[in-house]
């Protein structure tokens, strides 16, 4: 995996890949108080397809995701969004990019109390000075379910409804890729399943990629491909997962770490 992220970079990034990381770290603090978050990571994300990252507390997951996502800085190394080279840019440039390029989904909803659920939806078209794509919106609108409740406040509607309002914002500016940081997080298990569903549907229906950190191995199970950290570190993978296979999986990484 490494070495096919070194050779993507090399060749001006492969149009597969939506994100990479190339020789990623993140530290924290020097001295005693020197803490590695990520420990020179490579990997890429492919066009397409759904990735889950898990990993024991304190893994880096959630450092790992942000620093691909443009949302926090790296120590050194590489990362890509396209063919744009996030250390290349200024915060300016890195403002616009998240804004054109990247869809957002977070644990809590995020969701502006004084507007309807069209209205947050639209919001970041509307910042940005775009107009949305009218038949693509209502393709995601429809998708999530939301079709009879637009005209609705965010305290209107439950939490599963929020957050589908939150999955349609991302998507409405059809970006290139979609980053989740436990997403499902405030939600039961039913509105979570739906929510899960809505995401791997962006995937196989609307073309979209999505990354998403998580630590419940029923959500990991919707992604088409799990990436396992430890310690900063990506310490292993898994194709077609399933729920039982990827709570084994993180089970013997627990056991590795208490060895």
């Amino acid at each position: 995996m490494s070495r096919g992220c070194v050779a993507l970079v090399e060749r001006s990034v492969s149009s597969r890949a939506a994100a990479c990381a190339r020789e990623v770290s993140k530290v924290y603090g020097s001295g005693e108080a020197r803490v590695v978050a990520l420990d020179s990571v490579s990997v890429e994300f492919v066009r397409g397809q759904f990735t889950a990252i898990m990993g024991p507390s304190g893994s880096g997951k959630s450092t790992l995701m942000h620093c691909v996502a443009g949302l926090d800085t790296f120590s050194s190394g590489s990362v890509r969004i396209g063919e744009v080279e996030l250390g290349s840019l200024n915060d300016k440039q890195l403002t616009r990019l998240r804004r054109d390029k990247i869809g957002f989904i977070f644990q809590a909803f995020n969701l502006l109390p004084t507007l309807t659920a069209l209205e947050n939806i639209t919001l970041p078209l509307q910042l940005a000075g775009r107009k949305a794509d009218q038949e693509w919106l209502e393709t995601v609108i429809e998708m999530v379910g939301l079709s009879g409740r637009l005209g609705h406040l965010p305290s209107e509607l439950s939490g599963g409804q929020q957050q589908r309002v939150a999955v349609a914002r991302a998507l409405a500016s059809k970006p290139e890729i979609v980053f989740g940081d436990e997403p499902t997080g405030n939600l039961d298990s039913r509105s979570g399943a739906q929510v899960l569903g809505f995401l791997r549907d962006s995937v196989r229906e609307l073309g979209r990629t999505v990354v998403m950190v998580t630590h419940d191995p029923v959500a990991a199970s919707y992604a088409d491909r799990v990436v396992f950290l430890a310690d900063g570190r990506i310490v292993d993978e898994m194709r077609e997962p399933t729920a039982d296979a990827v709570l084994d999986r993180m089970k013997n990484l627990d056991a590795l770490r208490t060895h």
